[in-house]
Parts: C-alpha cells; structure tokens; sequence
C-alpha cells in the first residue's frame, strides 16, 4: 500500500473515531438531561396514591391506615422533631440549642408533603427540610448560610 492511501486510511479512520466519539457525548448529555429530574429527584415517596395526590401547602391529608413515624434531626443548631404518616410530614418541634447561642427562626409544622426549620445564630442561619420517604422521616435539604457584614 502506498504512502498516500495509508495517510488517507488513517486519517478517515481518525475522522471516524471522532464522529462516534462526539455521537457518545451527544447521546449521553441528552439522556442525562431526560432523565435528569428522576436522577437527581428524592426517589420515591412510598404510597402510589399519595403520591399521586396534588399536595397544596398545608393541605396535605394522611392516609387513614398510615404509619406513624418520628424522628430527630440533631446538628450543632440543636434537634428538628419531624413525624411522618405516610408521605404526609408534620414538624412536631423545633429545639435550638440556646446555650450555643442557636434560636428558631421559624418552623412549619405541617401537615404538608415537606417540612421545614431555620435555625439562627449571630450571622449564622441553617435551613433545613425533611420530607416522608417511604414513610420515614428524610433529610432532603441542609443549607447552612452566612450573612454577609454589613
């Protein structure tokens, strides 16, 4: 084979490679972005039905056979007391830890699909939401903020 016909094998095989490679990519990045939101979602909440009910802000109903399950979410800012009854969660208490200088900012008590509780201290916040999974209470959100000096 001559030196030419292996210099344009080569390079249509290079060619070649890289098209599949480019195709890989494009493939991959649609499929992600597709499929994306169940990846990057909080996974399945338990009971098909209500999951399937639209959950309005504080409207959210337990099923009447529900399991009830409590927890404690306890950090530095103190504990967040959360019940779950069936994918319905309810913010029982909010505890700062007062002599670490920690207080509530708020807390939603629910019944909602997902509740939450801000905790502050000084130029410190921490925001935090748990929502049911599987009827088991779950930390989905921990953001811990810093105010900026004034």
């Amino acid at each position: 084979m001559d030196p030419e016909r292996r210099l344009a094998r080569r390079a249509g095989l290079s060619l070649a490679w890289v098209v599949a490679a480019t195709l890989a990519v494009v493939v991959g990045l649609v499929a992600v972005s597709q499929v994306g939101a169940s990846i990057r979602g909080r996974g399945p909440l338990g009971n098909e039905t209500a999951r399937a009910a639209e959950l309005q802000e504080g409207s959210a109903v337990p099923l009447a056979d529900a399991e009830s399950v409590r927890a404690t979410v306890e950090e530095e800012f103190g504990a967040f007391v959360v019940e779950c009854r069936g994918a319905v969660a309810y913010g029982i208490e909010a505890r700062p830890d007062r002599a670490a200088g920690w207080r509530t900012v708020s807390y939603e008590p629910g019944p909602d699909d997902d509740v939450d509780a801000v905790f502050a201290n000084q130029r410190r916040s921490i925001d935090l939401e748990v929502f049911c999974n599987r009827g088991r209470p779950t930390v989905s959100e921990l953001e811990r903020n810093t105010l900026p000096d004034e």
